[in-house]
C-alpha cells in the first residue's frame, strides 16, 4: 500500500511539473508575439513613396538614430530618394544609386523631384517624341515632378518645363499617377 501511495505522489508530482512547462512555454511564445515590434505606420503616407531632401546636408545613417555611424552624407538639396520604412522620427531610404540607410524625418519632405538617369535625355514641348524640344537634360540633372501621364512625365528643370519619358529618369513609380 505504501508503493501505491509513492506511485500516485510521483503522478501527481510529474502532472505538476507537466502543467508548470507547458506555462512556461505558452507565457514564453506569448512573450515572443508581444515583443515582436508593431509594424510602424507613417502618418505621412503609404509607404514606400518617392520624396526628396530638404537640406543640402543630410546624414544617411546605418540605422534609426544619431548613436548610429554615419554611412554617406548627400550634399544635394532636392535630391529624390524612396521613403520605404518608418520608425519614429526616422526614415529608412534608397536612392538613385541603389544605396540605403536611415535619415532623419525632418530631412525629407514630400517635394517631388526626380533625377535623370542614362544618357542626355530630350525635354519635349509636349508628351510626345514628335513633339518640339525645348531643353536637353543631362544625366543628373533634377526637375520638380509637375505630372505624369502614361509613359510621360513633365518636369521643370532650371528655366525649362517639358516633358520627358518616365524610363529616362528615377523618383517616380511605373505605374504612378501625379498630377
Amino acid at each position: 500500500m505504501a508503493r501505491a501511495g509513492t506511485d500516485n505522489r510521483i503522478a501527481a508530482f510529474v502532472g505538476v511539473v507537466a502543467v508548470a512547462i507547458i506555462a512556461v512555454l505558452a507565457v514564453g511564445v506569448g512573450r515572443m508575439a508581444y515583443s515582436a515590434p508593431p509594424a510602424r505606420v507613417d502618418p505621412v503616407g503609404p509607404l514606400p513613396r518617392f520624396e526628396s531632401l530638404r537640406a543640402d546636408k543630410v546624414y544617411l545613417r546605418t540605422g534609426p538614430g544619431g548613436q548610429y555611424p554615419i554611412e554617406w552624407v548627400y550634399v544635394r538639396r532636392g535630391l529624390p530618394v524612396e521613403i520605404l520604412l518608418a520608425d519614429e522620427h526616422w526614415r529608412k531610404i534608397r536612392d538613385w544609386q541603389g544605396s540605403t540607410g536611415w535619415v532623419h524625418e525632418k530631412m525629407v519632405w514630400p517635394h517631388r523631384e526626380v533625377i535623370v538617369t542614362g544618357g542626355v535625355r530630350l525635354l519635349h514641348r509636349s508628351p510626345s517624341l514628335e513633339a518640339a524640344v525645348v531643353a536637353r537634360a543631362e544625366p543628373g540633372v533634377i526637375g520638380r515632378l509637375e505630372e505624369c501621364a502614361g509613359a510621360w512625365c513633365r518636369i521643370a528643370a532650371g528655366d525649362f518645363t517639358g516633358w520627358v519619358r518616365r524610363g529616362d529618369v528615377w523618383g517616380v513609380y511605373a505605374n504612378e499617377t501625379v498630377k
